[in-house]
């Protein structure tokens, strides 16, 4: 049963949300346009498609450090050497599949791209490019946003099962079988969310700029 104080401090801030999405929308010069998102197809659903993805990646690398460490047996060193292949093939990628969706659909980079680098420049470059010049500002800060609650949800998905199968226990080899368990149920979780992502990347439309990027 979460404490008390959690379950306050976690209404408290619904409340906040609310209210400060209620303010937004009738502020001239908000600081997080929510009217882009009503208005504007294409940048919605690619801000949509944006929050799940860090949703479904950022806890990945937490877990498998934990993984290469305590099942495995691999040193801190060790398991870093392996898991900053990530990274690098990333940066190598995203430079590539950037470029190509200056002239490509980012949608159609989805039948040959793939991980991370393949989505994340075609995406914030669809994002970016649905608003217009005036609106470049509220869109990459609202990238941003998208990104650092995506990377939250991702840590609480991924510690709540945790909590779940390990409890208040230390991550050691004598609970590997309870954290493969909860690793598992963890990715089965972020590959329901990577799907309904993927429709959320397909459902954008670029004709779907109105008024509100104007």
């Amino acid at each position: 049963m979460p404490d008390t104080q959690a379950i306050l401090l976690t209404a408290a801030g619904l409340i906040g949300l609310i209210g400060f999405i209620k303010l937004e929308m009738k502020l001239k010069y908000p600081v997080f346009s929510i009217n882009l998102f009503t208005s504007n197809r294409l940048f919605a659903f690619s801000n949509l498609a944006a929050l799940i993805n860090y949703a479904t990646t950022f806890a990945i690398t937490f877990l498998l450090s934990l993984y290469l460490q305590y099942v495995l047996g691999k040193t801190p060193r060790d398991a870093g050497m392996i898991l900053i292949t990530q990274p690098v093939f990333m940066a190598l990628v995203a430079s590539i599949s950037g470029k190509l969706s200056d002239t490509h659909d980012p949608r159609n980079l989805a039948l040959v791209g793939i991980g991370f680098g393949m989505f994340s420049s075609p995406n914030t470059n669809a994002i970016m490019g649905s608003v217009n010049k005036k609106y470049l500002g509220i869109a990459s800060a609202t990238v941003g946003t998208m990104r650092l609650t995506g990377q939250m949800m991702s840590m609480a998905i991924a510690t709540l099962i945790l909590q779940v199968f390990i409890g208040n226990r230390a991550i050691t080899a004598q609970v590997s079988s309870e954290f493969m368990n909860s690793m598992r149920i963890t990715f089965i979780v972020f590959i329901v969310l990577c799907v309904i992502g993927v429709f959320a990347s397909l459902a954008r439309d670029k004709s779907g700029i109105v008024s509100g990027s104007s």
